[in-house]
C-alpha cells in the first residue's frame, strides 16, 4: 500500500469523525437554534445569534453540547457497531419472515431438547428428567423470545424496535441457560454462581446509589426462581440502551 493510499484512508477516518461530530452537535444546536446543520438549509443559511443574551445563551449551549460528546460519540461508535449486526440479522429475519424465524428457532432448540432427553436415558450420563423439562422449558422461552423480537421488529415503528424487540433478542439470549441451570446442578456453576457474583457487583457499584441495593437486599433473595427474574431485568435495560444507541447512530449516519 502506497504513502497516498494510507494518507488518504486515514483522511477518511478523520474526515468521517468530523463529519458525526458536526452532525451530533448541529443536532444538539437545534433543540434550542433553528438552522444549525447547514446542508437543510442552504437558502437561508445557518441562523447566528446578533443580540448579547443571544451570544451568551449560543455559546453556552454550544459548549455545554462539546462536553456531551465526549460521551455521545462513543456511544455512537456502539451503536453503528450494533446496528451493522443488528442488520445481518434483520436481513435473515427478512428472507424467513417471522414464521420462517420462529420455525428456525423451534428446530434449534428442539433438537436440543431432543439430544438431552435421549441422553437421560443413556447410563453415562444419568441426566434427571427434570432436566429434561427444563431444558424444553428453556427451549420454549428462546423460542417465544426469538418471535416476538421478530413480530415487534416487522411491525413495529422505531420506537416499538427499541422499546420491545431489542430486550426480546436480549431474554432469548440470557434466559434459556438460566432456566436449564435452575435444576441441572452440572451447569450452576457455570451459570449460577456467576449470575451470583454479577449479583453482588451491581448491588456494590450501580445499584449502590440512593440506597438501591439496601433495598433490593432487605426485599429479595437470589435463589431459585430469582434468577432468572434477575436476567429478565437485566435484559429489559440492556435492549432498550442498544436499542437507543442504535437510534443515535441512526441520526448521525442515516442507514440507507
Amino acid at each position: 500500500m502506497s504513502t497516498r493510499t494510507r494518507s488518504r484512508g486515514g483522511g477518511g477516518i478523520v474526515g468521517a469523525v468530523k463529519t458525526d461530530l458536526r452532525r451530533l452537535h448541529g443536532a444538539w444546536m437545534e433543540l434550542v437554534f433553528p438552522r444549525q446543520r447547514g446542508r437543510g438549509h442552504s437558502v437561508m443559511g445557518k441562523w447566528e445569534p446578533e443580540t448579547l443574551p443571544q451570544k451568551i445563551a449560543y455559546y453556552a449551549w454550544s459548549a455545554l453540547g462539546t462536553v456531551g460528546l465526549l460521551v455521545l460519540y462513543p456511544l455512537t461508535v456502539l451503536g453503528l457497531a450494533t446496528r451493522y449486526y443488528a442488520a445481518k440479522l434483520d436481513s435473515t429475519r427478512t428472507r424467513l419472515g417471522i414464521v420462517g424465524v420462529t420455525a428456525v428457532a423451534l428446530v434449534g432448540w428442539g433438537l436440543l431438547t431432543l439430544a438431552w432427553g435421549v441422553m437421560s436415558y443413556m447410563e453415562q450420563f444419568d441426566i434427571p428428567i427434570a432436566s429434561v423439562l427444563a431444558v424444553a422449558a428453556a427451549s420454549a422461552v428462546a423460542v417465544v423470545s426469538t418471535s416476538l423480537a421478530a413480530a415487534c421488529k416487522k411491525f413495529g415503528g422505531r420506537a416499538l424496535t427499541v422499546a420491545l424487540a431489542y430486550p426480546f433478542a436480549m431474554t432469548s439470549l440470557f434466559l434459556p441457560p438460566v432456566v436449564a441451570a435452575l435444576v441441572t446442578p452440572a451447569l450452576e456453576p457455570h451459570v449460577l454462581d456467576p449470575s451470583y457474583s454479577f449479583a453482588v457487583w451491581l448491588l456494590d457499584n450501580p445499584l449502590s446509589v440512593y440506597g438501591i441495593n439496601e433495598v433490593l437486599r432487605a426485599n429479595f433473595q437470589l435463589e431459585g426462581a430469582a434468577y432468572a427474574g434477575m436476567w429478565v431485568g437485566i435484559s429489559f435495560p440492556l435492549g432498550w440502551f442498544l436499542g437507543i444507541v442504535v437510534a443515535l447512530a441512526n441520526l448521525v449516519r442515516p442507514s440507507e
